[in-house]
């Protein structure tokens, strides 16, 4: 019944890991004396860090925002200032080779046509099945960058008044009233009282989106602009026992991520508690060390909890199958011995879990 309970939880969780491109097929033939060389893997965790730089600044005409448009203070850009703001941390687990854990399976000269499916890192995904990798399908959007329509505007708002004007408050004064003209314009076209107004649903939208255009530039002459770039950053912990608040980085509200010893940024923490009895599973005598190097050995992952928080609170928590907290296990090679229905063995490459055995 445990061992029922583990796999559900592989199945349950196996969307979270990385989903192998590319696999290659190695036959046992005489030329590699009937056996082929695999890894197992070892369970290592992304966390994955999502924050904002903030760009911020004040338009020329700040002051004068609610005087002419009405724009109260606090709605507008007071001053230049960058700063940053964390959004989102999650946590994935990843499969990575682990170069000192390969076994040999070998199979008897006269097995019908033994083959392994291994990743190009040498992960074991099947034994005598054929194998497809997932594949991951994401849908791709592309929209006008806004740095187009900002241009568009930047050449059509200064009219020959305003370039002219003799004092910032006169600039100021005839940006406001070419702000309202435009919103004339649009309601003109909108209630079909302008004169030569596009005939077709297309043209009245090319001719409002570069009414907005210009309203915006010229909008943010009095309330300034704010620029927010996303950035993502990505740390890996590799855990081998329990971890009990290890700062994995430093945020700063002025400099964003920082280094871990970089006292200007607040610590973030990991912990990594296993859910397993991993001091019994580390226990392996001579006896079992001789059986492993004649079976197929695959790894049975033990579960951990993984909590990532700051100074006051949680930020993700969830549970994670670990193949460090976990245990192997080992199939008799004598489950290759049938010549006329080979036993077929598929895997969890990430985890090097048994996922399905077909005989």
């Amino acid at each position: 019944m445990k061992q029922f309970g583990i796999l559900f939880f592989i199945i349950l969780v196996i969307n979270s890991l990385n989903a192998q491109t590319k696999v290659l097929k190695m036959s046992a033939t005489k030329s590699t004396d009937f056996g082929v060389t695999y890894f197992l893997p070892k369970t290592v965790l992304s966390v994955q860090v999502n924050y904002s730089k903030i760009t911020q600044k004040a338009g020329p005409y700040a002051k004068f925002a609610e005087q002419y448009l009405g724009i109260k203070e606090q709605s507008t850009v007071s001053e230049d200032q960058v700063y940053y703001t964390l959004n989102k941390i999650i946590v994935e687990s990843k499969g990575a080779v682990d170069n000192d854990d390969s076994y040999l399976i070998a199979f008897k000269s006269k097995t019908t046509s033994p083959f392994v499916y291994l990743t190009e890192d040498g992960l074991i995904c099947t034994i005598n099945a054929d194998y497809e990798p997932e594949s991951i399908n994401k849908n791709l959007t592309a929209t006008l960058p806004a740095s187009e329509l900002s241009s568009i505007a930047s050449h059509s708002v200064f009219t020959e008044e305003y370039l002219r004007a003799g004092s910032v408050s006169k600039m100021a004064e005839v940006a406001a009233k070419q702000i309202y003209k435009l919103r004339d314009s649009r309601t003109d076209l909108l209630t079909g009282n302008a004169d030569n107004a596009p005939r077709d649903g297309e043209g009245m939208k090319i001719v409002l989106a570069n009414l907005d255009a210009q309203e915006k530039a010229l909008t943010e002459l009095f309330i300034g602009t704010t620029n927010v770039e996303s950035v993502d950053r990505e740390f890996q912990v590799e855990p081998h026992s329990d971890i009990d608040k290890e700062v994995i980085f430093r945020f700063s509200k002025y400099y964003g991520i920082v280094d871990t010893d970089d006292l200007s940024g607040s610590p973030v923490y990991i912990n990594v508690k296993s859910l397993e009895n991993t001091k019994k599973q580390e226990i392996v005598d001579s006896k079992q060390k001789n059986k492993e190097s004649q079976s197929i050995v695959y790894n049975v992952p033990g579960k951990a909890e993984v909590e990532v928080f700051n100074g006051t609170s949680s930020i993700y928590k969830n549970t994670f199958l670990i193949v460090q907290f976990g245990r192997k296990q080992t199939l008799a090679p004598s489950l290759f011995d049938d010549k006329k229905s080979p036993v077929k063995i598929y895997f969890y490459p990430e985890i090097g879990a048994i996922r399905q055995i077909i005989q």
